[in-house]
């Protein structure tokens, strides 16, 4: 994801000189191409993101464009109060990216996981939360929240994510894609966990479970009509997020459809605080691996292997 952003924002800032690109000390061999194409509008503030957000936010008010590109929970917790006083409540253009959403950055334990971002950045006033499911989802959401005015959020997850969409599909934010249809359960995938997502509607094909799987690319605006068509029909809708519970995009698609319909979060447990590991251990652990969201559709629709025939 992190190289299908690049792409994008140096694509955008070729074409409007007002686009920026500010970090906070890292990304290392990933914005390099930035800095050499357009030295004059690329800042490294260093291991100071409340600054960071402060100079963004005063690119913005003359006029400017600003991405602001950082480690997980770096440009959100960290620098909370200015992103909520000085970009939200006067809803600048600054576009806050971050890169390792989720238990992406598994192995610097729970100081670098983003697991209550979505909850706490849709909370604030004026911004537009986007989460896309791949690289191809990312170039178009980095073009759609370039071209959408105020604040942005945009979680990425690192590198090396699996392509789901192998055609560029309809991105349009607050629209959620249909990337397989299904009738007897549908799976609402956010951010970088389409790929697991995508892969355990496929072993539930194989039992005879027909599944639908939806990216669910944003939060923040969630066209509530849109959310209720793509889900009509099958009774049991899952969300699954690398996220907590609390605040999460569960409870959100909980309280939007208001119909006769059960909804289950799977998503992150608390005990995700104590687990240290690469991002597959941690899913897998969670039971948000391929298998894991496999077993909870099962679980929940009552399926059970069929039985060998008996012999003579």
């Amino acid at each position: 994801m992190r190289g299908a952003f690049l792409d994008a924002v140096c694509e955008l800032a070729a074409r409007d000189e007002r686009v920026w690109l500010l970090t906070g000390d890292l990304g290392y061999s990933v914005l390099e191409r930035f800095r050499e194409r357009f030295p004059d509008r690329f800042v490294n503030a260093g291991v100071a993101e409340q600054n960071m957000t402060g100079v963004a936010a005063g690119l913005a008010l003359s006029g400017k464009v600003v991405f602001v590109y950082s480690i997980a929970n770096f440009p959100t917790l960290r620098c909370l109060e200015q992103v909520r006083n000085d970009i939200c409540y006067h809803a600048l253009d600054v576009k806050i990216v971050s890169v390792g959403g989720g238990v992406v950055y598994g192995p610097l334990g729970y100081t670098h996981h983003a697991i209550e971002d979505l909850a706490v950045m849709r909370a604030l006033p004026n911004i537009t939360v986007v989460a896309p499911g791949d690289p191809v989802e990312t170039r178009l959401a980095t073009r759609a929240v370039a071209a959408r005015p105020g604040p942005c959020y945009l979680r990425l997850g690192r590198a090396a994510e699996s392509v789901v969409h192998r055609e560029e599909p309809a991105f349009e934010i607050g629209q959620p894609l249909v990337v397989r249809d299904g009738a007897d359960a549908v799976l609402l995938a956010v951010g970088g966990l389409l790929a697991n997502v995508a892969a355990a509607a496929e072993r539930l094909a194989t039992d005879g479970i027909d599944t639908r799987v939806i990216s669910l690319h944003t939060l923040k605006p969630l066209d509530e009509r849109t959310l209720a068509r793509v889900v009509a029909g099958p009774r049991h809708v899952f969300v699954v997020a690398e996220h907590v519970a609390a605040g999460g995009p569960g409870e959100l698609v909980s309280a939007l459809l208001r119909r006769d319909v059960a909804v289950r979060s799977l998503c992150l447990r608390p005990d995700v605080t104590g687990l240290v590991g690469r991002r597959d251990y941690i899913l897998a652990a969670q039971g948000l691996d391929p298998a894991g969201i496999a077993g909870a559709v099962r679980d929940a629709l009552g399926w059970s292997p069929p039985r060998a025939a008996s012999g003579p």
